[in-house]
């Protein structure tokens, strides 16, 4: 069984993401959506909120699972079980820095490949940085988000 993990910080959540995970599920069995705790961030989600969150998105997927995790993405992978690590790339200027991660994630674990999947061109010019900017101006973001999520944004900004 060909299972894959998907990290990131998903800070929050997007429908561009949710596109990367759809897509991957029709090349692996299972899917660990994994929330990295990344310690050069300051997320405004908690790992438990962003880990609920995606909990709530992606609870229809049956071979869908969401965890966290503190540390290299290979050793993640590798205590999962993951033959993959699932990367999304948008743009070219996402590519060079993927590149780097993928050669480098390699050289570590290489029996673990990355696998690079772009979302539908809808969701290219997508990040979480935008969704947290344009709610913090009260912009309607219910074109990029889920429900769930506009909802968690709406009331972080409201405090």
């Amino acid at each position: 069984m060909a299972k894959a993990i998907y990290p990131g910080t998903f800070d929050p959540v997007t429908y561009g993401h949710i596109d990367i995970i759809k897509r991957a599920r029709e090349i692996f069995d299972s899917i660990v959506v994994t929330v990295a705790i990344n310690t050069g961030k300051t997320p405004l989600f908690t790992t438990q909120e962003r880990v609920e969150m995606l909990k709530d998105c992606l609870k229809e997927f049956q071979n869908v699972s969401v965890d966290s995790f503190d540390g290299l993405v290979v050793d993640h992978a590798k205590n999962v079980g993951a033959v993959s690590i699932i990367r999304g790339l948008r743009a070219v200027s996402d590519f060079e820095y993927e590149f780097q991660m993928a050669l480098m994630n390699r050289k570590l674990a290489g029996e673990i490949s990355t696998v690079f999947l772009m979302p539908h061109e809808k969701y290219t010019y997508l990040n979480s940085s935008i969704v947290r900017s344009l709610a913090g101006f009260n912009s309607d973001i219910s074109d990029f988000v889920p429900p769930n999520v506009r909802n968690a944004l709406e009331r972080k900004f409201k405090k």
